[in-house]
């Protein structure tokens, strides 16, 4: 039985006199001449929650359309020059792969590459569909990944680790969920109503969000607050918890000012700032001593 999580842990500390480099660095990779917004909203929703900088590798095409949704990001071109790609590579403390990413041959040996390196990765969209393509679960994945499948992305997966049952009930999504983390060893955050997350051992069930979050691009903005979490420190079953009860109450907050019904994933990027000071108010800030032992819950 895995084990329950109940208390969310805190913010990562983040100090009055810290600079842009001790907040975390991010590098999303995605994007296509048909979805430019994707990596864009990505890229936002990691700077509102907190990350000091924010790099988007996407096509040479696009790339300014992206930066002019997002100045504040650093573009890489792609294909970029091997060199500087190796180098966006090393200094990101956490990447994103998926946003609008397409799924062409580009795009799947970019995936395979990034699965060989020491990083923790937000697997999102069209890089879980490239996954779901395979015949089997990759068998050389060095890095640590946080997959964020909805639904459907989820039954494409069943197939690599044996066919999960429907997920109509809140059951069978936890037991589709557990399945799928103990299959690939991964992270695994569910989307839905009440978001589940695990890794196998531990399972944290969300319990924010509402109709807000029913539109193109709000996914985008999960993957950016998760990666955000994790290039600070968090450990990845936590930042992968902690997200979806920001993410949701973004939701929450941007329903609220525009209704669910008119709310897009940019009012709930802009919604993000008040969402994490609620959280703060629940759960804290970590004061230098946080350990998962404080978290920790219930069989």
């Amino acid at each position: 039985m895995p084990e329950r999580l109940l208390v969310l842990p805190p913010l990562p500390a983040r100090p009055a006199d810290g600079h842009k480099g001790l907040f975390g660095r991010v590098l999303i990779v995605g994007g296509n001449p048909e979805m430019i917004g994707a990596p864009a909203f990505a890229g936002a929703a990691a700077f509102r929650a907190g990350a000091g900088l924010v790099q988007i590798a996407t096509p040479k095409s696009i790339l300014p359309f992206c930066l002019a949704i997002e100045p504040e990001l650093i573009g890489l071109a792609m294909p970029a020059a091997q060199k500087r790609w190796d180098e966006a590579i090393a200094k990101a403390d956490a990447i994103v792969i998926g946003p609008g990413l397409g799924q062409s041959a580009a795009a799947k040996k970019c995936l395979d590459g990034l699965l060989r390196t020491d990083k923790t990765i937000v697997i999102d969209a069209d890089a879980i569909n490239l996954l779901a393509a395979g015949r089997t679960w990759p068998k050389r994945v060095k890095a640590k990944l946080i997959l964020t499948p909805h639904p459907g992305e989820m039954q494409r997966l069943g197939r690599l680790i044996g066919k999960p049952k429907q997920t109509q009930t809140h059951e069978d999504r936890l037991n589709t969920a557990l399945r799928a983390a103990d299959a690939t060893g991964q992270v695994i955050i569910l989307k839905g109503a009440r978001t589940i997350v695990t890794d196998g051992r531990r399972v944290y069930v969300n319990d924010t969000g509402d109709s807000s979050l029913s539109k193109a691009g709000t996914g985008d903005v999960l993957t950016g607050i998760c990666a955000t979490l994790v290039a600070q420190g968090t450990e990845p079953f936590l930042a992968a918890s902690m997200s979806p009860w920001i993410h949701g109450m973004a939701g929450e907050i941007a329903g609220a000012r525009r209704t669910p019904r008119s709310t897009s994933a940019r009012d709930i990027v802009d919604a993000i700032g008040e969402a994490m000071v609620r959280y703060e108010g629940r759960f804290g800030v970590d004061d230098g001593t946080k350990s998962d032992q404080k978290h920790k819950v219930t069989t």
